[in-house]
């Protein structure tokens, strides 16, 4: 039976024993395991069905953990760490020969942050040992924002869910990876390009690739509904598509009026982009659960966090 908790002790009791306990993090919570256990990490994948070549994220409780993870840390990578953490940047680092190759899907890079949640750093700072921490979902699906809907994929699979509220961010953290010392973002996230670069100047996006990925989230199909998805740029014109079917509208700021929408349901009232990103994977549970012919999600404008909720709704409508 799957208990949702406040109990740092019991989590920490969890994770000693080898266990998975799903915990909290500004961005999405995540499948957490001790990094240095392999039953753990397998039972993450396990758990998941989360295929071995997709590379999993260390989570540290402060920098100065960093040294135990990382061979070498560019000097950008110094300025990024010191400017955004504790905060939803993931960075792609040379690892120590003691990371296992089951949590670097045999690359000689880890990825690694250090999550803003005060639970979860009181966690990490008691434990011994980092974890190894995927979104708590099956492979694929709408990454989980809320204990709830960790329990509604998971229930009786995992031991704990550590309470931490709904995630305030939303979606996963912004990957940055280094090529020849320059930064490179592998999956646009929570913390924007343009946030970036004011620290760093220009970097360059590279976040598709279909096999042998150089960090989590950079397959095509990701973060998908159940619900067959449409990634709209004309809201009217597709609801007159599918006005015979039901439809759950996910819009930016606007309010719809059509005989098709069953459901509507819109992210930022006042065009917050990180409003917009903070609701964004609980509409997309929300409309899943309602048992729709389609849910119409509208792009939205391409810039700060817009870009990167544009490529989670990009994945999870994408078809091969």
């Amino acid at each position: 039976m799957t208990i949702i908790s406040k109990d740092i002790p019991k989590a920490i009791r969890l994770l000693t024993d080898e266990n998975v306990v799903a915990i909290p993090t500004e961005t999405v919570y995540g499948l957490a395991g001790n990094i240095y256990s392999s039953k753990a990490i397998k039972s993450i994948f396990s758990t998941k069905n989360r295929p071995f070549y997709n590379p999993l994220i260390v989570h540290i409780h402060s920098i100065t953990a960093l040294e135990d993870i990382v061979t070498h840390v560019p000097e950008k990578a110094a300025r990024l760490a010191s400017a955004f953490w504790p905060g939803s940047m993931t960075l792609v680092l040379p690892k120590h020969n003691a990371i296992p190759d089951l949590i670097t899907a045999g690359k000689n890079t880890v990825a690694v942050r250090i999550p803003n949640h005060p639970l979860t750093l009181d966690l990490l700072s008691k434990l011994p040992f980092p974890l190894a921490a995927p979104s708590a979902n099956p492979f694929g699906s709408i990454s989980p924002t809320t204990p709830k809907h960790v329990e509604h994929y998971f229930k009786n699979e995992i031991k704990q869910i550590l309470d931490g509220g709904s995630c305030t961010k939303g979606i996963e953290s912004t990957i940055i990876g280094f090529e020849n010392e320059k930064p490179v973002i592998y999956r646009l996230g929570a913390l924007s390009l343009e946030a970036i670069e004011a620290v760093v100047g220009k970097v360059e996006i590279k976040n598709k690739k279909e096999s042998n990925p150089n960090a989590p989230g950079m397959l095509g199909r990701h973060y998908a509904p159940c619900t067959k998805t449409i990634l709209s740029h004309s809201i009217l014109k597709d609801l007159d598509t599918y006005q015979d079917n039901s439809v759950g509208l996910i819009s930016f700021t606007q309010t719809f009026k059509h005989t098709s929408i069953n459901t509507q349901i819109n992210l930022s009232a006042k065009g917050n982009m990180e409003e917009a990103a903070a609701n964004l994977y609980n509409a997309l549970h929300t409309l899943d659960h309602l048992k729709l012919d389609v849910i119409i999600a509208e792009n939205l404008p391409n810039y700060g966090l817009g870009q990167s909720i544009n490529d989670r709704l990009q994945r999870a409508t994408f078809t091969k």
